[in-house]
């Protein structure tokens, strides 16, 4: 089930149902004739999206949910500029201590909380999985644009900062992976994190998404203070967001691919799909490449 916004080409041939998440009541009929074993989550970000999907399948057994780092205690103190918490983050960190994190910040996510969404599913057995940054082919977020932008305009030098920030990140197959070990495997009511093995700091990873896209531009140090602000995660950031998943190494049997193949597979990916409404205007990067 899912609402057709995303649904790629080469989708492999499956009964799917495309409706909004509040219809599923209305399509409980057919949700019980298909009796799933069970149902994985990929979009809960609220209460009430969690309640709405458990109200429409009671009866299921297995609930593999997908939630992120953010609920930890150094997301957000990242949010609020502060450091509270030593990396790597596992399942025993803090978690925030406060709710919402984009109340008022963002359309449409003044309720978003992962925390309220775990909350609802973990008395019930539910399995959940904490991802970080996903990359890879179809990503709609385009995590790698920020650089990629400026290489299809061929620009040979791009202000940086200091470039040590250290944001852990997984690739999208390897999360799928992971969702299915989580079903075959008995870890019902289990949390875990899934993310790559190493954290890369900005500036390595910034410097392999350019050697991906085959582009010899170079990363020019700049102040923080003049950094386009699509760039600022170069620059000083107060808290890291490095996290272990031995967890889910360790109950899952679960395994990451070569980083360096899979960062190229997405780069190349995305080259040849350019978003259509990128915006070509680099009047922030010369005024920063001026200031030095």
């Amino acid at each position: 089930m899912h609402r057709g916004v995303l649904e790629p080409p080469d989708m492999p041939e499956v009964r799917h149902l495309h409706c909004e998440r509040h219809e599923l009541a209305a399509h409980r009929g057919e949700l019980d004739a298909f009796r799933p074993d069970a149902v994985i989550d990929c979009r809960a970000l609220t209460q009430a999206d969690a309640e709405q999907s458990l109200s429409a399948q009671p009866n299921v057994k297995r609930w593999i949910v997908i939630s992120s780092i953010d609920v930890y205690r150094a997301f957000g103190a990242l949010n609020s500029d502060r450091e509270t918490d030593p990396v790597p983050i596992d399942e025993e960190s803090a978690v925030r201590p406060t709710r919402y994190p984009y109340r008022g910040q963002m359309p449409d996510m003044d309720d978003y909380d992962k925390l309220d969404v775990e909350d609802v599913y973990l008395p019930h057995g539910a399995t959940v999985l904490r991802l970080p940054m996903v990359y890879g082919e179809h990503d709609y977020q385009r995590r790698e644009e920020f650089i990629l932008r400026r290489v299809r305009a061929g620009r040979t030098r791009i202000p940086f900062g200091s470039g040590s920030w250290l944001a852990c990140r997984v690739y999208v197959r390897d999360v799928g992976r992971a969702v299915r070990l989580a079903l075959q495997m008995p870890v019902a009511g289990e949390v875990m994190n899934i993310c790559e093995d190493r954290t890369y700091s900005m500036r390595m990873w910034s410097q392999a998404i350019l050697d991906a896209a085959g582009s010899r531009a170079e990363l020019v140090r700049v102040p923080d203070g003049v950094l386009p602000e699509d760039l600022k995660p170069t620059g000083t950031m107060s808290q890291h967001i490095a996290a272990s998943a031995k967890k889910a190494r360790s109950l899952l049997d679960w395994t990451t691919s070569d980083p360096f193949e899979t960062l190229h597979t997405t780069v190349r990916w995305h080259m040849e799909n350019p978003p259509a409404d990128a915006s070509t205007d680099f009047e922030a990067d010369d005024r920063a490449l001026g200031s030095v």
